[in-house]
């Protein structure tokens, strides 16, 4: 029976190969990223492919599976992609983001290495250098439950990724130059699902079909640039069952605001009459609504789908609304057996409160964004590098933002790279208050935390006795309406180099992020890795012997 166990299973699904031995499967990958050309809005432009595919394939998991995934970048300038949401537990090293990885140079290879430990959902991977996420190189990351965990519903017929967002014409280079002039990029084109927008002029194919009486489970992610969209399917209510990692109480509704960064998985069952329907994606908040299209077809259906759109809300008191409806469903068990609810956040005493507030203005005339009067300048040398060779204090300043905002943190911003430091394993409370008059998407690397409260207006102490102290869903994305804030708390039990930022790429490119270092006092393998054998080494690090690894 052991010889059995410990086999080597070889199964080829959607272009990974699976090995199996008696540790968690492998799923290995090679990717080949290209440019090309592409017309969804009509007027040909630029793309980054995966593979030849717009939007990137999707990466199907199990939870505990090993990702081993080579990157070889075509493209003529660097590239990074990062894996939002997944945690990389103990292992910041493989999180895609410049503050922990030199950019894949061009011509060249890198292969991440890393495990979905101990996470179910549905989540994206997207290119964070430079302005490549406004030309594509995005798609869809699930991770599905182990056989042996139930999950809190029926197996659907199928599952299919829905990949949203806002778009541009303008190609990315355009986009990144207008931001290095000191510019805001302005209002997108259009809004696409898939990578397609429907025309509606009978011809267009169906991006999905369903069975009559079947139920189908859709994984919705917003994965723009600027604009939250309403998310809805013609005649057809969406049952909510996972946000971000989370099993949530099963509400239906008719239609979902989906922020940048969120992903929401949702059950739509195919009992109305045969034939084709509109799933509708458009911007919220805006003037002017842009509106996105696509084809669910029932198989042998009859019909084309009718032109009258369902309506989407107007205002966002609706979507905070929808917000706070949302529920942790404590029964239920995520990638472990135990009941999500098991985990009382609301009991454990918080060690720490920080305030973050966003903020724009002009630094020698151009734009820039900030987190408490500091705009975060990449380094040459990554962050989590230099810390981890020992020349941290030659690359940047720990704590360059205070826990509290500076009472002039409309007016003068600062450029630095941006560092808190964290205590290991402290209960922290963070606070994003928002003073501008658009809405704001804030998203945490290495973590989920606890969404407790959004609420207009201004955070005090006090606004604490209206938190959710019960079942607030662990997620890793929030959003911040306008003149409002809202309230996470989590464990920093990660030990690593952890991104928080802006998931519009404009204002994280432009300096509304920051990173936490979260240092383990034991330096040990229990609590982080060893800096892999394969890392890029860049900057002032290049040339330098390796420091001695961890032993225990």
């Amino acid at each position: 029976m052991a010889s059995v166990m410990y086999a080597l299973l070889l199964c080829l699904s959607a272009g990974a190969l699976s090995v199996v031995q008696g540790e968690d499967p492998y799923l290995f990958f090679t990717w080949n990223v290209t440019y090309g050309t592409i017309s969804p809005l009509g007027v040909p432009q630029q793309a980054i492919l995966i593979n030849g595919q717009f939007p990137g394939p999707n990466i199907n998991s199990t939870s505990n599976n090993n990702i081993v995934l080579n990157v070889f970048n075509n493209l003529d300038e660097p590239f990074l992609l990062t894996w939002n949401g997944v945690q990389q537990r103990k292992n910041s090293w493989q999180d895609g983001t410049l503050g922990t990885m030199c950019p894949i140079a061009p011509g060249t290879n890198f292969t991440y290495r890393f495990q979905v430990k101990d996470q179910i959902g549905s989540y994206m991977y997207y290119p964070v250098t430079a302005m490549h996420r406004a030309a594509g190189g995005f798609g869809g990351l699930r991770i599905n439950s182990r056989l042996l965990i139930p999950v809190p519903y029926a197996d659907p017929e199928d599952e299919y990724t829905v990949m949203i967002g806002d778009w541009y014409t303008k190609s990315h280079t355009a986009l990144k130059k207008i931001l290095d002039s000191g510019r805001s990029m302005g209002r997108p084109a259009g809004v696409l699902i898939n990578g397609k927008n429907a025309k509606g002029d009978g011809k267009d194919e169906p991006l999905f079909t369903m069975k009559p009486g079947k139920t189908y489970k859709y994984r919705v992610c917003n994965v723009g640039l600027k604009n939250s969209l309403n998310f809805r399917i013609q005649g057809h209510p969406l049952k909510l069952v996972e946000m971000e990692g989370s099993h949530t109480v099963q509400n239906t509704y008719e239609s979902l605001d989906v922020h940048v960064g969120q992903c929401f998985s949702l059950l739509v069952t195919a009992d109305k009459e045969p034939k084709d329907y509109y799933m509708v994606a458009s911007t919220r908040f805006t003037k002017t609504v842009l509106t996105g299209k696509g084809i669910i077809r029932y198989e042998n259906g009859n019909g084309p789908a009718s032109p009258e759109l369902p309506e989407a809300p107007v205002g966002w008191a609706w979507s905070l609304n929808q917000f706070r409806s949302f529920r942790w469903n404590l029964t239920a068990s995520a990638a472990r057996p135990n009941p999500q609810g098991s985990y009382h956040y609301g009991k454990i005493n918080i060690t720490r409160t920080i305030k973050i507030v966003n903020s724009a203005s002009r630094v020698d005339g151009k734009l820039r964004y900030a987190v408490n009067g500091v705009s975060h300048v990449e380094s040459e040398t990554p962050l989590k590098l230099a810390e981890y060779f020992g020349v941290a204090d030659k690359v940047f300043k720990y704590d360059t933002i205070e826990d509290e905002p500076p009472a002039t943190v409309e007016d003068k911003i600062t450029l630095a790279p941006n560092v808190v430091n964290q205590t290991f394993r402290d209960f922290v409370e963070i606070i994003f208050e928002n003073h501008e008059k658009s809405i704001q998407s804030w998203h945490l690397d290495g973590y989920s935390f606890f969404a407790v409260a959004i609420e207009p207006g201004r955070w005090t102490p006090e606004k604490r006795k209206n938190y959710n102290l019960l079942d607030g869903v662990s997620r890793h994305t929030i959003q911040v309406f306008p003149k409002s804030w809202a309230a996470v708390m989590l464990t920093f039990d990660n030990a690593g180099m952890w991104n928080v930022r802006s998931e519009q790429p404009e204002r994280r490119y432009l300096g509304q992020q920051f990173y936490v270092s979260v240092l383990s006092p034991a330096r040990s393998l229990r609590d982080e890795y060893n800096l892999p054998e394969t890392a890029q080494l860049c900057g002032i690090v290049k040339d330098s012997p390796k420091p001695p690894p961890y032993s225990s």
